[in-house]
């Protein structure tokens, strides 16, 4: 990653890793020494780390990536998984606060509207922004988009006077039936224009910084050539880069090829 060009690394974790190396049946012990290591090595090769609370307790979304099996959501139903989630941010921050790497913590990872309602996501971020400020006055406090909100911006009143903080927006040309026809050319005209002007609308001069924080060079054309998939990737790196916290690929590995920035960079789709 370092000799490629990465600069920081968004690292996905689950809130039992707070418990490890004895976390709660059915989770498994293990994450931890994998998150400490990816520090030593961070710390070695010059890159920066990003912790992305990815499952917190309950789900935040019912889906699979956020550890939930029938797709229930029930983070942010109770003060209690809350209180947990903070819990889970004090820890970490505290453990990694001494870090050279430590760049950043995300609160949580794409919580689901309406289950993950406004007030409750607010109360966290306040709460979760002084768990991380209580061991670290320099890193970065990210707080996540909704999934099923259109405008990021209903999270500046909250970010408004904390210093250091991010708002995390995913780009995906997918999931939408809009994108189900698109061409070659349409999609990265959309890419160009209206992804340009969602990132200006959202950046302003003493609001938070924006993250693109997870993009993918997939779409839903079929028989695309290899020069459009680097045209479109291109095109994204062109955008996603003028972010005022850059951007983060989802994901460095994966069976998928193209969900895998080590697969791109390496066949030569993606140059950075």
């Amino acid at each position: 990653m370092a000799s490629n060009g990465i600069s920081a690394i968004r690292i996905p974790v689950g809130w039992w890793i707070a418990s490890d190396p004895t976390p709660p049946s059915p989770y498994v012990a293990g994450s931890l020494q994998a998150l400490d290591n990816a520090f030593i090595w961070a710390q070695k090769y010059g890159l920066k780390i990003i912790i992305d609370l990815h499952a917190a307790p309950g789900s935040q979304n019912g889906y699979e990536h956020s550890s939930s099996r029938d797709g229930s959501q029930e983070w942010g139903e109770t003060d209690d998984n809350i209180q947990q989630s903070v819990h889970v941010i004090e820890f970490l921050a505290a453990r990694y606060s001494k870090s050279p790497s430590l760049y950043a913590v995300e609160l949580i990872n794409e919580p689901l509207s309406p289950g993950a309602t406004l007030e409750a996501l607010n109360m966290y971020y306040k709460a979760g922004y002084e768990a991380v400020r209580k061991h670290s006055k320099t890193a970065y406090v990210v707080f996540s988009n909704r999934l099923g909100s259109s405008d990021p911006r209903e999270f500046f009143p909250v970010a408004s006077g904390l210093i250091r903080t991010v708002i995390d927006v995913h780009y995906y040309s997918l999931y939408e039936s809009k994108f189900d026809n698109l061409t070659v050319q349409q999609n990265i005209d959309f890419i160009q224009i209206n992804r340009t002007s969602h990132l200006t609308s959202l950046t302003t001069s003493n609001g938070p910084l924006i993250f693109v924080g997870e993009w993918v060079a997939e779409w839903k054309v079929n028989g695309a050539t290899k020069d459009d998939y680097q045209r479109f990737a291109k095109a994204q790196l062109d955008v996603y880069g003028r972010a005022s916290f850059g951007w983060s690929y989802w994901t460095l590995k994966n069976v998928n090829n193209h969900w895998s920035l080590e697969w791109m960079i390496n066949n030569a789709y993606i140059k950075l």
